[in-house]
């Protein structure tokens, strides 16, 4: 029997346990249960009536009707909803870590830097509405002038993962918001709340009309396709995998409508220690980059590849930071390594562990998995064709590799089907801007870690982690659309 939770789930004060649509409360039209838990405890935190098409389709109406009135908006009133939205966030600080925590499983520390993620793009949204230019063009036909208007796109669908849930729906909403569009936001089944409800309440208090933002919680495999396929959207902006995201992008231009697609899709990060490097720092970055949310980030750092000249004596203070690291319990202070998401993440990951032990990899630190807590792992003695080397993880191992040189060293980075970020440690910076020139990926950090993301700033990958760029300029240009217009004076 599944269990039920004794009373609604709410963010401040008001349920979020129910479908937001047309800018109505309810629960969805199919009757199905959808239990949300904890991953660490086991608790049910919420629990969903999914979301049937005729519901989807309810909210994409009502979002292409809504959506003509907001972007006839002025733009002081749409930069001040969302300057409400992330003070509400601001003031629900607290409120909002206690949800990633027992929802996402997020540990405290990274619960804090989400949040501000996510406050940080919400601000940053606000400016976009008097960032939005138009050009003027001369004309080779006589008394013509050319006008370029930018304007929104229109209905954008949102598709949203379960690992920073809060801050990479926010990511695409409130851009897309900010810019005069409606948004239909379909969270990831693991986090509805964090994912989408709990968003849905703070624009709801921020005073968004009704209609410009719909939420629907279903299973990927009743509304999944439909959510591309239907004709309202012009835009899909999906974060996940890359398997998944080509399914989406295939499906975006195989119904009647051709769709633009936002895809932030799987990464390998590489953290590539040179011969100079400063080797505390390059530690210290790799435990962090690699092991925060236990693996379960696109940035994270998942290969090591150290200049042989000093792989010996990085190796041992690799190892020992590693071990040091608390794990276990998410809402414990100091943890780092908590519960990955569900059963499905942590078997994958078991046949991982089996897979990179088959081929020859060693285990330098490792342990019993216990619940769906998945002890770190340092893989060693691996070669550049295993599994563990090429694939994404999405959890807490990396693998330390061994090059001969600069060159080697870049070849290895390079040596994968992915390119989101990378980092390289060196104390010369003219040296690690050349290498991270070198690098196929769409962002490289000299003397930091892989994971970053700062809300002015392009964020997006190369190769098969996606396409398009998320933040600042280049989200006005994701969410808006060209309209030429030539003005021929007559006489």
């Amino acid at each position: 029997m599944t269990p039920t939770t004794s009373t609604p789930a709410t963010f401040h004060g008001n349920r979020v346990d129910q479908q937001f649509i047309a800018g109505q409360w309810r629960d969805g039209a199919t009757g199905q249960r959808k239990t949300d838990i904890n991953p660490y405890t086991d608790d049910v935190v919420a629990e969903f009536t999914l979301a049937t098409e005729e519901d989807l389709d309810e909210a994409y109406r009502a979002a292409a009707e809504a959506q003509k009135a907001w972007a006839a908006t002025g733009p002081g009133e749409r930069s001040a909803v969302l300057r409400r939205a992330a003070a509400i966030m601001e003031e629900c600080r607290e409120e909002i870590a206690d949800w990633l925590v027992k929802e996402s499983g997020s540990t405290r520390i990274k619960a804090a830097a989400e949040i501000g993620s996510a406050i940080a793009i919400t601000y940053e949204a606000a400016t976009f509405p008097t960032r939005v230019h138009g050009t003027i063009h001369p004309s080779n036909v006589p008394n013509r002038e050319m006008r370029v208007y930018r304007k929104p796109i229109g209905v954008v669908g949102v598709i949203s993962p379960w690992n920073f849930p809060l801050h990479l729906s926010q990511r695409s909403v409130a851009p897309a918001l900010a810019l005069g569009n409606a948004v239909v936001l379909k969270p990831a089944s693991d986090t509805p709340v964090t994912g989408g409800t709990l968003l849905a309440r703070v624009f709801e208090e921020a005073g968004l009309p009704a209609g410009v933002l719909s939420v629907v919680v279903g299973a990927g495999s009743e509304i999944g396709d439909a959510f591309v396929k239907h004709p309202a959207p012009r835009l899909i902006s999906f974060t996940g995998s890359t398997p998944v995201g080509k399914q989406v992008g295939a499906n975006a231009v195989s119904g009647d409508t051709l769709k633009k697609v936002a895809l932030e899709l799987g990464g390998n990060a590489p953290l590539v220690v040179l011969d100079d490097a400063d080797l505390d720092a390059a530690v210290d970055q790799a435990v962090q980059g690699g092991y925060l949310h236990s693996g379960q980030i696109c940035m994270s750092v998942q290969r090591v590849i150290v200049d042989e000249k000093v792989y010996d004596e990085f190796l041992p203070k690799y190892e020992a930071a590693v071990r040091g690291l608390k794990v276990g319990d998410p809402d414990a202070e100091g943890v780092l390594v908590g519960p990955v998401i569900n059963d499905t993440q942590l078997e994958t990951l078991k046949k991982k562990i089996a897979s990179a032990e088959a081929d020859g990899a060693r285990a330098l630190v490792g342990g019993e998995i216990t619940g769906r807590v998945v002890p770190p792992f340092i893989w060693v003695d691996a070669t550049p064709d295993m599994e563990i080397t090429r694939e994404e993880i999405f959890g807490p191992m990396t693998v330390v590799l061994q090059a001969r040189d600069e060159q080697h060293a870049l070849e290895l980075a390079n040596d994968h089907e992915f390119g989101l970020s990378s980092s390289v440690f060196t104390q010369d910076l003219d040296r690690g801007l050349r290498f991270a020139e070198g690098t196929e990926a769409g962002m490289t950090y000299i003397n930091q870690m892989s994971v970053q993301d700062e809300a002015h700033v392009a964020f997006g990958g190369a190769r098969n982690s996606g396409l398009g760029r998320f933040n600042g300029e280049w989200a006005i240009e994701e969410f808006t659309t060209d309209h030429t217009i030539g003005v021929t004076r007559l006489g």
